[in-house]
């Protein structure tokens, strides 16, 4: 703002070297985007007359210095947040399976599905099932895991035995992105996977996978219904992919009994305890399914169809 001049004689007194700012409205700030800036974020350069008494001058600085210490040219660049992030989302570990293969696993720091982390399951039944390798694991049989979460356990039978495995997990994409960064991780292509949600209609209405597993998924009591809904239709909908395989039954020995079994099957592993009364839920409500459940080996069990000679 310039003072008007009057037309008088008396020479106005030149004015004080002390400039004092006057405060103006926001509105009166004019905001360019700095096109000059190489940053991924979009910087802005606030251009705006200061008036002072007696003077006037344009002063250039950046949005980040009215609201921290410095003008953010030191700030971490949008790249490195991002990793940061990633780091706080993820945790990398080394974890050993038998006898001694070692697997690098990426998990999750958190999941609202626990399908973050390996539970001991896992390993109990890597055990059981290096054990029983050859009468069970046939390369020509399909196998799908329900309940994969890291797809460390699939990853370990891929890498073991050769089988042809299908992950499968609740219907989110960071599960299935996590997997294949595992697989990839671990020398391996992406595993095939399948996002199902217990209980919904499965996304192949004609399953061909001849052999189920899955460890530790009896967490939440109130998807009993829906896992056990979802096991009837694997079994009893199943349909050879083709008719070369020939395999309809294989046979497991547990102490000392041999036991023959008519596929599918559905084996799983439990670790993590669980109350006699919520135990009861899951195996009680199998046999009402029609299914057959038989304990086969350290908190092993093996689930089928009830047929007539099983009843």
């Amino acid at each position: 703002m310039l003072l008007e001049r009057n037309n008088l004689q008396t020479p106005r007194p030149k004015p004080s070297r002390r400039l004092i700012p006057l405060l103006l409205p926001l509105s009166y700030f004019k905001i360019q985007p700095d096109n000059g800036s190489d940053r991924g974020d979009s910087r802005l350069r606030i251009l705006h007359q200061a008036h002072f008494v007696g003077t006037m001058e344009t002063a250039l600085f950046s949005p980040a210095s009215l609201f921290g210490d410095g003008d953010g040219d030191n700030a971490l660049s949008r790249s490195q947040h991002e990793q940061q992030e990633q780091e706080e989302v993820f945790v990398e570990r080394t974890h050993t399976f038998p006898p001694q293969m070692h697997l690098k696993i990426r998990e999750f720091s958190f999941h609202s599905l626990n399908a973050n982390l390996l539970w001991p399951g896992t390993f109990a039944f890597a055990d059981w099932l290096l054990l029983h390798h050859q009468s069970l694991l046939h390369p020509r049989l399909r196998v799908l895991e329900l309940g994969s979460g890291t797809g460390a356990l699939a990853i370990f039978l891929r890498s073991s035995f050769h089988v042809d495995i299908t992950t499968s997990d609740y219907d989110d994409p960071q599960i299935e992105l996590n997997i294949a960064h595992n697989c990839t991780s671990n020398g391996l292509h992406p595993l095939p996977h399948i996002r199902h949600t217990w209980g919904e209609p499965f996304p192949t209405s004609a399953p061909y996978w001849e052999l189920i597993i899955a460890s530790d998924i009896l967490l939440y009591v109130k998807q009993y219904p829906n896992l056990i809904k979802t096991l009837c239709f694997l079994l009893e909908a199943y349909q050879p992919l083709d008719q070369t395989s020939g395999i309809t039954k294989r046979s497991i020995t547990v102490s000392g009994e041999e036991i023959e079994l008519e596929l599918p099957i559905f084996i799983m592993s439990w670790r993590r305890r669980i109350g006699k009364e919520d135990e009861q839920l899951f195996f009680g409500g199998c046999k009402k399914a029609g299914l057959t459940v038989r304990h086969v080996g350290s908190r092993v069990y093996c689930i089928t169809i009830a047929r007539p000679s099983n009843r």
